[in-house]
């Protein structure tokens, strides 16, 4: 807790990364608002930042979390494998970096916006973001960090009094997004394919051990083994708690290991291993049983980014062939770990989830586990009463998912499983 309220000014944003990497930072200008009203604000969250919620909340504070007069604002490049293909240009098409702040810590924390308008990177899309997919990140990103899973966060939704067309016509909304650091392995990829040669990816590496591994050793082999034990146990924390997370392209891969990207994501109702809910992803490449070995995968194409530096370091292929042997094990360790914390207790040997996964173990171990999670009910009532004008429920559903491990009182129902017939047939969709 703050002894003192933060000060009811601007926040100071620095431009670190769009100064450091100039081949990835590209000018953009955040769309202009004709009617803001800020929807949501993770008060919490504010403050951590040493942000004033009370002045957030003012007409300065909702032009500055816009992005209006913003100086130095960036949409970053990045590549990306896509349900397996590669593109070789994807960048943030309807987002931007504002930049960085500094947290009551210390700690940098990067400011972004999502639906903040077209920039170089929109190709034909209108760089709006639809209401629906940005209150669902709100609440599922906060919903992570409350059950401590690492992820990037959402500090505010604000619609802007544009309309976006989409299955049917929507109110338009800027999220904005703080986490430790936006880059992907998507990031790299595109260090690799068009700045090849030079000396772009060693400086990423530079960067990133000093923003999230700074006592990981310099060198790249010992980087890609730090990201893959961050992805490791972020995978491992998503299959503990039944999240299906939907896309999980090398372009929504962090490399801080952080969550990122909730458009088609989801929470198991029954425990099923085969269980798919994206509309987008029609052979099953991201459902939840495969989601480790897809981030492997992952891993891998990050991997082959690194290889010329591998090579001039004098290190044999077969040191990274040998890592990848060791991936298997990191996963199952930090899913023993996560499994054992939820079970209170040793893994047994015979050990196997059935029923409603959530219900499974608050039934075993009430104090470790969940009381209420994003079902997807819950969530798809919420969305569809705001769009329509009425945030209540959202706000209620918020409310309960912060503190998920006490009982909603207001809200009982919240804890229910769907409706019988509701998940027969579910999905969700990316929302662009």
């Amino acid at each position: 807790m703050l002894s003192t309220p933060p000060p009811a000014t601007a926040p100071v944003l620095h431009h670190r990364f769009a100064a450091t990497f100039p081949e990835l930072a590209f000018p953009c200008v955040p769309e202009t608002a004709p009617e803001p009203e800020l929807i949501a604000l993770n008060e919490p969250l504010a403050l951590e930042l040493g942000f004033s919620p009370t002045w957030l909340r003012s007409e300065e504070g909702i032009q500055f979390m816009l992005g209006q007069q913003a100086e130095g604002a960036v949409a970053q490049a990045y590549a990306g494998h896509q349900f397996g293909y590669l593109s070789p240009i994807l960048g943030d098409g309807r987002a931007c970096l504002l930049g960085e702040v500094t947290d009551i810590k210390g700690v940098q924390h990067d400011l972004h916006l999502k639906g903040s308008g077209r920039t170089r990177f929109a190709r034909s899309g209108d760089g709006r973001a639809a209401l629906g997919p940005m209150l669902r990140e709100f609440l599922v990103s906060n919903f992570l960090h409350a059950v401590n899973i690492p992820t990037t966060r959402s500090l505010a939704i604000l619609t802007t009094g544009h309309k976006v067309q989409r299955n049917y016509v929507h109110p338009a909304a800027v999220l904005v997004r703080v986490a430790s650091s936006h880059l992907r392995i998507g990031t790299f990829q595109y260090a690799a394919l068009h700045h090849p040669g030079s000396d772009l990816i060693e400086r990423l590496i530079e960067y990133s051990i000093q923003l999230h591994y700074p006592s990981t050793a310099a060198e790249p082999l010992a980087f890609l083994e730090a990201v893959m034990d961050a992805q490791a146990h972020t995978v491992a924390h998503w299959m503990g708690i039944g999240f299906v997370h939907g896309v999980i392209n090398t372009d929504n891969t962090t490399i801080s290991g952080q969550t990122i990207d909730f458009g088609p994501c989801a929470f198991l109702e029954q425990h099923d291993p085969h269980a798919c809910f994206s509309s987008i992803d029609t052979t099953g490449r991201y459902k939840y049983g495969n989601q480790p070995g897809i981030i492997g995968w992952n891993l891998q194409r990050l991997a082959e980014t690194l290889l010329p530096l591998i090579d001039a370091a004098g290190i044999p292929n077969s040191k990274v062939y040998e890592l990848f042997d060791t991936y298997p094990n990191k996963f199952m360790n930090a899913y023993r770990q996560v499994i054992e914390e939820k079970l209170e207790g040793a893994l047994p040997h015979n050990f196997h989830i059935s029923g409603d996964h959530t219900a499974y173990f608050q039934e075993i171990a009430p104090m470790n586990n969940p009381v209420i999670i994003p079902r997807n009910h819950l969530v798809e009532a919420a969305l569809q009463q705001a769009d329509d004008g009425n945030t209540e429920p959202f706000c209620a559903l918020y409310a309960a998912l912060s503190t998920p491990y006490d009982f909603p009182l207001q809200h009982p129902e919240f804890v229910h499983s769907a409706p019988k017939g509701f998940m027969d047939n579910y999905r969700t969709f990316c929302g662009t």
